[in-house]
C-alpha cells in the first residue's frame, strides 16, 4: 500500500515528500491547470522538465534514463530489447486501465484530452445519421464542446445545449434538467464530471442511466477536473466514454480516453487500413500519438495510490477527507463576506464538491485580486476563464477578466488560516462591505 495513509488518515508530510517541486518557495494553488509530478514518475524518465534545462541536446538525451536509455525501440519486435520495450508500454497501458477499472482494450493514451475528444468525434463522423441529435453541456471545458459543435456543423446534426440554470448559484448538471432535452433521436450526450471552475460533483451514474433510457444514446464525460481528487470507476459510473489528463493527476503531459466495449461498436477506426480488424481502442484512435517513455511512468502513479484496489480506495477516501478540510477553511471565509460571490456549490461537503473554488469580489477585478496576492505572498492562484469560456461569459462574469480560481489538491497543506491562502485573501478582498457574520452581530446588537 502507498505510504501516505496512516490509520486511515492522510499523512500530509509523507505526501509532500513525493513531490520535489514543493521544496520551492511557492504555494501551488493552480492545480486545476496541472498538478506537480510525482518523484517516482520523474525518476522513471529522469525528469524531462529538468533535462530540458541542460545545455545541449546530447546532455538532454543522456539524462533521460529507464525507457529511453534501455528500451527506446519500435514496439512489437521479437528481439530482446524490442520485447522489453513492448512490455514496458503494455504495463503502462494496463496501469492506466486499472486506474479507472477498465479493460486494456478500452483504453487509449494520447497527448491531451482535447486531442482525444477530437479523435473520437472524427471517428463518429460517419456513424451518426443526419437526423441525429447531440446534447452538449454549456458549462464544460471547451475540450468537451468544440469537437461536438464541429461535428454537428459538418454532419448537419441537431445540437442542443444543456444549461442547468441561469443562476450562478445553481449550476449543477442533473438527470432531471437533462431529461427535457432527450428524444428518440438523441445519439450522444456530453458533460463534465466536475467543472474546472465550479468544482461541483455531478451524479454521473444517474445521468448515464437517464441517457441510456434512449435506445442507442451514449454518454461522453470529461473527467479532467474530477480525477485528481476522487477514485474513478468507469464501470460503476456506467459511462460510454470518459477522458482525463495524467498531468493533472500527478503525472506527465499525456491523457487517457476510455470507451466501453459496447460503445466501441460505434467508433470507426482512424488507423491504417491494414490494421483490421481494429479490436482495441488504441488501434482505432491511438495514431501512434502516445509518448512511449511517458506511458512507462503510469505504473508509478498507480502504485502511489496503493498496491491493490482496496488500498487505493482507502487512499482516495483519505484524500477526500483532507481536501474537505482545506476547502472548508477557504469557503468559510469567502462565504462570510457580503462582497464575495462564490460560484455554484457553496458547501465544503466532500460529497458535493472538490477544492476547485472560483469567486469574484464586488468592486474589484479578478486580475486585481490575483496580482495583489502575487505581490504580497508566494501563493499561486489564477484569474480568467480557464477554457470554460462559454460558462464564464454566459453565466458568470462576462468580459475578459473572468473569475478568481483557487484550486487545491491533497499535497496542499494549510490546517490553519495563517499559512493558507486566507491570510493574503483577507487583506486583498477586504473592502468597505462587512462580512456576513459581522453584519449579523451588528443586527443582534441593535
Amino acid at each position: 500500500m502507498a505510504d501516505i495513509v496512516v490509520n486511515g488518515k492522510l499523512d500530509v508530510e509523507a505526501v509532500r515528500s513525493h513531490f520535489p517541486a514543493l521544496k520551492q518557495n511557492q504555494v501551488f494553488l493552480d492545480n486545476a491547470g496541472g498538478t506537480q509530478i510525482l518523484s517516482d514518475a520523474i525518476n522513471s524518465i529522469q525528469s524531462l522538465n529538468r533535462a530540458c534545462k541542460q545545455a545541449t541536446n546530447v546532455v538532454f538525451l543522456r539524462s533521460i534514463r529507464t525507457y529511453l536509455e534501455e528500451t527506446n525501440v519500435q514496439l512489437g519486435a521479437s528481439y530482446n530489447i524490442g520485447q522489453k520495450a513492448t512490455q514496458k508500454y503494455n504495463e503502462g497501458l494496463k496501469a492506466a486501465a486499472d486506474f479507472i477499472n477498465a479493460d486494456v482494450s478500452e483504453i487509449v493514451i494520447g497527448p491531451s484530452t482535447t486531442q482525444l475528444f477530437a479523435n473520437l468525434s472524427q471517428s463518429f463522423a460517419l456513424c451518426f445519421p443526419p437526423s441525429a441529435e447531440i446534447i452538449v453541456s454549456s458549462i464544460d471545458h471547451e475540450a468537451n464542446i468544440s469537437s461536438w459543435v464541429r461535428l454537428a456543423k459538418i454532419r448537419n446534426l441537431t445540437l442542443k445545449w444543456w444549461t442547468p440554470s441561469s443562476s450562478p448559484s445553481d449550476l449543477k448538471l442533473t438527470a432531471a434538467n437533462l431529461r427535457p432535452l432527450l428524444s428518440d433521436k438523441t445519439k450522444l450526450v456530453t458533460c463534465t464530471h466536475t467543472s474546472n471552475i465550479l468544482g461541483s460533483i455531478h451524479d454521473i451514474r444517474a445521468i448515464a442511466d437517464e441517457v441510456h433510457k434512449v435506445e442507442g444514446a451514449m454518454l461522453c464525460v470529461d473527467g479532467v477536473a474530477f480525477a485528481p481528487h476522487r477514485e474513478v470507476n468507469v464501470e460503476a459510473l456506467g459511462v460510454d466514454f470518459y477522458s482525463f489528463s495524467w498531468y493533472k493527476v500527478y503525472g506527465p503531459h499525456i491523457a487517457a480516453l476510455y470507451a466501453s466495449s459496447s460503445a466501441q461498436t460505434h467508433v470507426s477506426s482512424l488507423g491504417h487500413y491494414f490494421h483490421t480488424p481494429a479490436t482495441t481502442l488504441s488501434t482505432k484512435l491511438g495514431l501512434a500519438a502516445s509518448s512511449y517513455e511517458l506511458v512507462s511512468t503510469i505504473p508509478t502513479l498507480l502504485s502511489y495510490f496503493g498496491s491493490s484496489a482496496s488500498a487505493r480506495k482507502e487512499t482516495w477516501a483519505a484524500i477526500a477527507a483532507h481536501e474537505e478540510t482545506l476547502q472548508t477553511i477557504l469557503l468559510d471565509y469567502l462565504n462570510s463576506r457580503e462582497d464575495v460571490t462564490v460560484y455554484s456549490e457553496r458547501s465544503a461537503d466532500k460529497a458535493l464538491r472538490v477544492p476547485v473554488i472560483s469567486f469574484s469580489v464586488r468592486g474589484k477585478s479578478s486580475s486585481e485580486i490575483v496580482e495583489a496576492v502575487d505581490g504580497m505572498s508566494d501563493f499561486g492562484i489564477r484569474w480568467g476563464h480557464f477554457y470554460s469560456k462559454r460558462l464564464v461569459d454566459q453565466l458568470l462574469v462576462p468580459g475578459d477578466e473572468g473569475v478568481v480560481r483557487v484550486s487545491m489538491v491533497h499535497c496542499n497543506t494549510g490546517m490553519s488560516p495563517t499559512r493558507f491562502s486566507i491570510s493574503p485573501l483577507i487583506r486583498v478582498t477586504h473592502y468597505t462591505y462587512p462580512s456576513r457574520n459581522n453584519k449579523r452581530e451588528k443586527e443582534n446588537q441593535e
